[in-house]
Order: C-alpha cells, then sequence, then structure tokens
C-alpha cells in the first residue's frame, strides 16, 4: 500500500467519515485512515452499510448525520468518494445526440445533489474550531477552462455544478468555522471500475491505493486559505 500522510495537521482523536466506502476508491480511504491511527474513529458509510448512505434516498443522507451525531466525538474529516460515471444502461455520450434525459438526471442525482445534500447534513457536523475538511471527489473533466476534447455531457456538468456547490458552501461554512477546509479533488484516473475503462494509452493510471494517498496528502497540507479550491491528486489548482 502506498504511504499516506501521518495527518500531523489535524488534531487527534477525532473522527474521520468515508461516504462511498465499498467503491474501489472508498475502501482505499478507509484502509489508509485506519492505518494512520490518527483518528479516534474511521466511520464507512455506504448502500451497505448501517445505517445506509444511498444518494437514491435522500432521508438516508440526514439518518446518518443523526446517527456519527450520536457516536459523540469531532468530526474533523469527512471525504466523499461517491461517484457515477457509466453503468449497464448508459455510457458517456460521444456527441450531442446522445444525450439522454434520465442519464444526465442520474449523473446530476448522484455527482451533485447527493453530495450537495452531504454538505447540507454533515457539514455543520464540522467543530468550529481546529482544522477540519470536507472533501469531495470532482473530475478534471468537470473543468470548464480546461474542456477542450467536448463530449460527456452529462458527466462534465454535473461535475462542473459540483464544483460550484463546493464553493458556495466553503464560504458559507468559513464564516463560523474559521479553520475548516471544504474543497474538490480531482483523483486522476483510478483503476477502479469507474475510470478504469475510459483509461487512454499512454495516460499515467494509479491504484485505488495510490490516488487516495495521494489525495490524503492533499489534504494535510492544505489550510483554510485553500477552502472552496479544486485540486488535483499532486497538489496543482485546477481552472474552473
Amino acid at each position: 500500500m502506498s504511504t499516506a500522510p501521518a495527518f500531523e495537521s489535524f488534531p487527534r482523536d477525532g473522527l474521520a467519515v468515508v461516504c462511498g466506502a465499498t467503491g474501489g476508491i472508498g475502501q482505499a480511504f478507509v484502509a489508509h485512515l485506519q492505518a494512520s491511527q490518527q483518528f479516534a474513529g474511521v466511520i464507512a458509510l455506504s448502500r451497505s452499510s448501517s445505517p445506509a448512505l444511498d444518494f437514491d434516498r435522500p432521508d438516508s443522507i440526514a439518518e446518518c448525520a443523526s446517527f456519527i451525531k450520536t457516536l459523540g466525538g469531532e468530526v474533523r474529516l469527512i471525504v466523499d468518494a461517491t461517484g457515477y460515471l457509466h453503468d449497464e444502461n448508459f455510457q458517456p455520450e460521444k456527441s450531442l445526440r446522445h444525450i439522454d434525459a434520465d442519464y444526465m438526471a442520474k449523473q446530476f442525482q448522484i455527482n451533485a445533489i447527493g453530495p450537495a445534500l452531504l454538505m447540507k447534513h454533515f457539514c455543520p457536523l464540522l467543530p468550529r474550531s481546529g482544522k477540519s475538511v470536507f472533501a469531495t471527489l470532482s473530475a478534471k473533466v468537470g473543468s470548464i477552462g480546461d474542456n477542450r476534447m467536448g463530449g460527456w455531457y452529462g458527466y462534465r456538468a454535473a461535475k462542473a455544478a459540483l464544483n460550484q456547490l463546493v464553493k458556495c458552501s466553503a464560504i458559507e461554512i468559513g464564516r463560523n468555522k474559521r479553520e475548516a477546509v471544504c474543497v474538490a479533488l480531482h483523483p486522476g484516473t483510478v483503476d477502479t471500475g469507474l475510470s478504469g475503462p475510459f483509461a487512454k494509452s499512454g495516460l499515467r493510471v494509479q491504484s485505488p491505493e495510490e490516488a487516495t494517498a495521494n489525495m490524503l496528502t492533499v489534504l494535510d497540507q492544505l489550510t483554510a486559505e485553500s477552502s472552496g479550491g479544486f485540486y488535483a491528486y499532486d497538489g496543482n489548482a485546477l481552472p474552473w
């Protein structure tokens, strides 16, 4: 397993929460956080956890937030590793003629609305003092400024929406949690069922363990001044 940071920038013995914990990236986040021994507990949430976290059931998000409250302790890190690109019914659109209303609605439900509800219910759990982080997985293809190829209409648009939601949330959260960090992360191309099938020849493909170690290193280095930003796994800021 790639080496994750020591999380020295975080107060010790807080809670870490990983949403989407059964996916390839989510599992790797959980493993790194548990191995660090920096956190008093690592809460892994997914559609199969108890309580379950399911973006198709918005009420489940509030239920999970209520469950976390019952655990006591300060929530120092929340990582949203959920995401949707394709399934047995839909593939990313190559042109305008492939746009499908149901596919686009699912993109926004999982890649924008779900994370927005996570911010609504989970970010209030962050403490008022000391460093805390809410990070959600966006994607470089969600960058409007970096878009030179077109295509992938629903995924690009939903991730662009997610970036705006992160920016808005960071501004609001920063008003009373001045050391909190709320950011969007681009994990790069990772060898998982989501992006692995679309890796182009010659493109760097990371293992989930490597990608999550890199992203956690970035989160360990970020400060409140970085809140509201969009960062790649190597720490570089990405254009909106």
